[in-house]
């Protein structure tokens, strides 16, 4: 298990464990980061990651990226 900042750009993979606070889990879940989905980081740049979750691009932060566990 590794945070979702260090997984291969392009690499479909799957969401172990979504960590931090109550609020943040919620508001990652929302946005479609669930226990059990795939994403895919599609680039990193300036400290924020872009990833493809159910057909949509989402940018989060670095931070926020730390605790999605793939």
């Amino acid at each position: 298990m590794m945070p979702l900042t260090m997984a291969d750009v392009g690499k479909p993979v799957k969401i172990k464990r979504v960590g931090g606070k109550e609020e943040t889990r919620r508001f990652l879940e929302n946005l479609g980061f669930v226990t059990g989905g795939t994403v895919t980081l599609l680039s990193e740049a300036g400290g924020n990651v872009i990833v493809n979750v159910k057909d949509s691009r989402i940018a989060i932060g670095k931070e926020m990226a730390r605790k999605i566990m793939v």
